[in-house]
C-alpha cells in the first residue's frame, strides 16, 4: 500500500470514523499517486475505492492498484452510498470545504442512517510535510522557474506588451523546460501595474525607466514552483532603489528566521517589522508566504496570525513586497525546504 494512503488509515484508527469521502482532487492526487479529475474517494478501515466516471476507468485500472475502481457517473453520489452501505460504515467523514451545499444533500440522501461528519483538513495535515520524492518534483519544478526567468531578463525591452512576455515565458516552460503547464495564470506587471500585487496581465507597453515584476510557476508531474523577481528598465530613482533594497532585506531577515522549532507568525513578523520599521508596513498588505506543492497555495500559511511550529521537510514560499498606490510595486519572492537544521532556498542562483 502507498505510505501516504497507510498514514491515512492509522489516523483514521484513531478517530472515531469509519472512513472518509475524499473529493478534493488534490489529496485525491496525494493519496493516490495518480492525476485526479472528476473523481472521489472512499477510503474504509479495510478498503479502499475509487469512484470516477468513463472518461477515465480505464486509465484508473491500469494506475491504480492499491484501490477497488468503480463507475460512479450520473449517479455517483448513489454508488459511493452504496459502497459506503456495504463497507458497513456508520460514521462517514467527509471534506466540508470541497463539497457543495446541492452535493451534501444528495449525498445525505442516500446514506440512510450513516452520520455523515465533517472533516477539516485532515488529509492537507499529511501534506504539509513533503516526502522525499515530492521534494525532487518541486526543486525541478523551480529549476525551470529559474531558467525561465533567467530567460525573460534577456527579453524584456521597452515596448513589449505584458501579455507578450507571458506568452514567451510559457511557452519556454512547456518547450525547453518540459514541465506540462504553469502552476497559475503568469503574473507581469509593469509601471504603475505593479502596484497591484495581483495584477492580471495586460496589453500595457513597457516604458524605458520603469519597474517590471514577473510572477511564475511551473507545475511539474503535479507539483508546483512560484517565484517573483523585479526588473528595471533603464536608470532608475535613488528613491525605487531604497524600497528595493527594503524589500530585499526584509527577505533576507526572514529567511535567516527559519528552522525547525520556530513559529510561522515569527517568520511573518520578522519581515513585517523589518518594513514597518523603514515606514512602509501599510504597504505590505498580504501575507509573507504559503506553502507549494500539489497546490500553488496550500498548508503551511506564512502569516502574522499562524502558530504552527516549523518543522522539517515544509516547502513555503517567502514573498515580502511594498506596493505603492498608482505609482509601483515591488516583491521578491523564492521557494524554500525547512531543513533540519534551517532551510535551503531553492532559487538561491537566480540572481535578485
Amino acid at each position: 500500500m502507498i505510505p501516504r494512503l497507510k498514514r491515512l488509515h492509522t489516523i483514521l484508527q484513531k478517530t472515531q470514523l469509519d472512513g472518509i469521502l475524499v473529493s478534493h482532487q488534490s489529496n485525491i492526487t496525494y493519496l493516490t499517486g495518480a492525476p485526479s479529475f472528476d473523481s472521489y474517494l472512499l477510503i474504509s478501515r479495510k478498503q479502499n475505492f475509487y469512484i470516477t466516471d468513463s472518461r477515465y476507468y480505464q486509465q484508473a485500472h491500469s494506475r491504480l492498484k492499491d484501490f477497488r475502481i468503480k463507475l460512479g457517473g450520473e449517479f455517483v453520489f448513489r454508488t459511493i452510498a452504496k459502497l459506503a452501505l456495504d463497507a458497513k460504515v456508520k460514521r462517514l467523514g467527509f471534506e466540508a470545504r470541497n463539497l457543495d451545499v446541492a452535493q451534501h444533500h444528495q449525498i445525505k440522501n442516500f446514506l440512510g442512517q450513516i452520520y455523515f461528519v465533517p472533516t477539516h483538513e485532515l488529509i492537507e495535515e499529511l501534506r504539509k510535510i513533503k516526502q522525499s520524492e515530492e521534494l525532487e518534483k518541486i526543486k525541478k519544478a523551480v529549476r525551470i522557474t529559474v531558467q525561465a526567468l533567467a530567460y525573460a531578463r534577456k527579453i524584456i525591452r521597452p515596448g513589449l506588451k505584458e501579455i507578450e512576455i507571458a506568452a514567451q515565458l510559457e511557452y519556454f516552460i512547456r518547450y525547453k523546460g518540459g514541465a506540462r503547464t504553469t502552476s497559475f495564470e503568469t503574473i507581469v506587471a509593469s509601471g504603475k501595474n505593479s502596484s497591484f500585487p495581483h495584477h492580471l496581465t495586460s496589453g500595457r507597453r513597457l516604458k524605458k525607466e520603469e519597474i517590471l515584476f514577473i510572477d511564475v510557476g511551473v507545475d511539474y508531474q503535479g507539483y508546483k514552483s512560484d517565484l517573483t523577481r523585479t526588473f528595471f528598465l533603464g536608470k532608475i530613482s535613488s528613491a525605487i532603489t531604497k524600497i528595493y533594497n527594503i524589500v530585499r532585506q526584509a527577505q533576507a531577515q526572514a529567511i535567516k528566521r527559519i528552522k525547525p522549532g520556530v513559529k510561522i507568525s515569527d517568520i511573518d513578523q520578522r519581515a513585517r517589522q523589518y518594513i514597518t520599521k523603514h515606514g512602509y508596513g501599510g504597504f505590505f498588505a498580504h501575507n509573507l508566504g504559503h506553502g507549494i506543492g500539489l497546490e500553488v497555495h496550500e498548508q503551511p500559511h506564512i502569516s502574522s496570525r499562524n502558530e504552527t511550529i516549523i518543522e522539517p521537510g515544509m516547502v513555503f514560499t517567502i514573498e515580502p513586497g511594498i506596493y505603492l498606490p498608482n505609482k509601483f510595486g515591488i516583491r521578491i519572492e523564492d521557494d524554500v525546504i525547512v531543513t533540519k537544521n534551517g532551510c535551503e532556498v531553492l532559487s538561491a542562483d537566480l540572481d535578485k
